[in-house]
């Protein structure tokens, strides 16, 4: 043991292993055996080296530290103190997991002599989350943790895997605060403040006068910038330019269609269009748009799936049944395009030709036959004008209007929650358009930290963002919208689709079973879980606008203001008709394809 190490000065070496490896934003949990890293992530702020973040519930700041990874584009860490807090993070490192976010989780630990000794708040936290996370470090107290966090930060970034969430469990003895410590000795390798102005930033993205992301105690680790931005960049531009290379292009032709799933990116329309291929393109697959692009994939599949010869997948796909009936057809060939490693399939759990080169994926996929793209093009259009004609018959606002006029209006980032309003979304976004970016926690597409996730997600883009979610969703992470004073707060509008209730269940077969008399009662109580929460008096509360919209004209004309700050607009809704909607959604559809 250095007893020369106080608790302390180790926090602060953390903290400069953190900036250095890229880490800008943190979220604090308040708790006293994370104090030491609390001091050191204050001295850091006051330096220009990081962000903090201050929140009371350790969910809303895991899921606020995911958001701020993904819109960031780094690593984002969350800070607790032991015991309990520690567990309230598994939902975001579950998420993360899945999703392959770089979510660092700082959990702060009594040092080994007290573990097992039945010391308050105390328990074994080391391996908490277990396969979620890509490691899990326990740094013993008085170490210097440097080595430690280089190592995390390399594998939350992709160094043995795909990137995602880790575990640095931070062991700390008492004396747990500076005033302790002689104010005069600074730790070689520490943040010292006043070294630079406040927000002062060098070339190479790391903070002025701190070391790079490439610093020599972090060589193994590439700056975040580079391997998220620059080598992203680098990747589209080269891919582009081999999906559009004369020379590439395929001799044979087959009736093939693009599915671009979650987190496809630009690449699966540029694909589509340069074969002459169908894109069926979910809305958080942020390649919706071209003309291509075909918005009522879903409601086509049965007609036109049948004479479906190839599928190229791009991204996940997660949310349609009629794609997950495609892709088990046993007489489909299929590829999914995987030119690195991800998180959400286990290797040889699924049935797709896996296709790393683009190469060979145009050669597998091959031109579109004559008329192919044309049949996909005009039943689109078709099914577009049935499905709008029977929403213009509809005497209230559905979640398909609120979709519809939130798609249209957004040219900043959107947010979609999870249930029905991305189903909602899919089903009738418009391919003419597309907001600047499109986000949706697909990792296990859970209901929690949707909130706070945008709320993330505005504060590290600095981008105006609007959320389109459910009652239920709202008010699930509902305590994502607690902001203490002086905290950062986002631009984000929040719209709230409220029917009182989970409208989803209604659309699948536990519809059907609410028709049955004996069971009408049970699924509205035990599915539906309705409820009678007043959402204004909920955002007054926490000090948010809230406006209250019954009609088209009022969504449109709140929705066309900019964003500013932070406000509810909540939109009521009937969900005892959704089912009959669809069917005459589907009917409509039939008749004209």
């Amino acid at each position: 043991m250095n007893e020369q190490l106080n608790s302390v000065d180790a926090a602060r070496l953390a903290v400069a292993a953190l900036t250095a490896a890229g880490v800008r934003h943190v979220v604090v949990a308040p708790g006293s055996r994370s104090a030491p890293l609390v001091y050191a992530l204050a001295e850091a702020e006051a330096a220009g080296a990081v962000r903090l973040h201050v929140r009371i519930d350790e969910r809303v700041a895991g899921f606020t530290a995911l958001g701020l990874a993904q819109g960031s584009q780094r690593p984002a860490a969350v800070l607790t103190t032991s015991g309990t807090a520690v567990g309230e993070l598994m939902p975001a490192v579950m998420e993360a997991n899945h999703a392959a976010v770089p979510l660092v989780v700082l959990s702060a630990d009594r040092p080994d002599e007290l573990r097992g000794s039945g010391a308050n708040q105390t328990t074994n936290q080391v391996n908490l989350y277990g396969s979620h996370v890509r490691c899990a470090l326990d740094v013993p107290a008085s170490t210097d943790p440097s080595a430690f966090v280089a190592r995390a930060l390399a594998e939350a970034l992709g160094a043995s895997g795909p990137r995602g969430p880790v575990q640095l469990n931070l062991a700390f003895r008492d004396p747990l605060v500076p005033g302790t410590v002689d104010p005069g000795t600074v730790v070689p390798g520490a943040i010292v403040p006043g070294a630079m102005a406040p927000g002062a930033v060098s070339h190479d993205g790391a903070p002025a006068g701190f070391p790079p992301a490439t610093a020599p105690a972090t060589d193994a680790i590439l700056p975040l910038t580079s391997q998220y931005d620059d080598d992203a960049a680098t990747h589209a531009a080269a891919t582009h330019d081999a999906a559009t290379n004369d020379a590439a292009l395929p001799t044979s032709t087959a009736r093939t269609v693009v599915v671009a799933g979650h987190g496809a990116g630009e690449l699966a329309a540029v694909f589509a269009q340069h074969l002459g291929l169908p894109l069926l393109a979910e809305p958080s697959s942020n390649a919706r748009f071209g003309p291509n692009a075909v918005a009522q994939y879903r409601l086509l599949l049965e007609h036109l799936g049948p004479d479906v010869e190839r599928v190229i997948v791009f991204g996940r796909p997660t949310l349609s049944r009629p794609i997950a009936a495609l892709l088990s057809r046993p007489e489909v060939q299929q590829a999914l395009y995987l030119p690195g490693p991800v998180a959400w399939f286990e290797a040889g759990r699924r049935r797709e030709r896996i296709i790393t080169t683009l190469d060979e994926l145009l050669q597998f996929a091959g031109q579109g036959e004559d008329g192919w793209l044309g049949r996909w093009q005009q039943a689109s259009a078709r099914a577009d004008a049935a499905l709008r004609s029977t929403l213009a018959e509809s005497a209230s606002l559905t979640g398909l209007h609120v979709a519809d006029a939130v798609w249209e209006s957004t040219d900043g980032n959107l947010m979609l929650g999870s249930s029905n309003p991305i189903r909602d979304a899919d089903l009738i976004a418009s391919p003419g358009w597309h907001p600047l970016e499109v986000y949706a926690n697909r990792g296990l597409a859970g209901i929690d930290g949707t909130i706070s996730t945008a709320t993330g997600i505005a504060l590290a883009t600095g981008i105006p963002t609007r959320l389109l979610l459910g009652d239920l969703t709202f008010l699930h992470d509902a305590g994502g919208l607690l902001l203490g004073p002086g905290e950062d707060e986002a631009d984000l509008q929040i719209v709230v689709l409220n029917d009182a209730g989970g409208g989803i269940f209604g659309l699948l077969e536990h519809g059907e079973e609410k028709n049955l008399e004996r069971h009408s009662r049970v699924v509205e109580r035990l599915f539906g879980t309705p409820h009678t929460a007043d959402l204004e008096a909920l955002a007054h509360g926490y000090g948010v606008r809230h406006s209250l919209v019954t009609s088209a004209a009022g969504l449109d004309a709140a929705l066309a203001p900019p964003i500013k700050g932070r406000s509810v607009i909540e939109v009521r809704a009937d969900r005892s008709g959704l089912r009959a909607l669809h069917a005459s959604i589907k009917a409509g559809v039939a008749r004209v394809v």
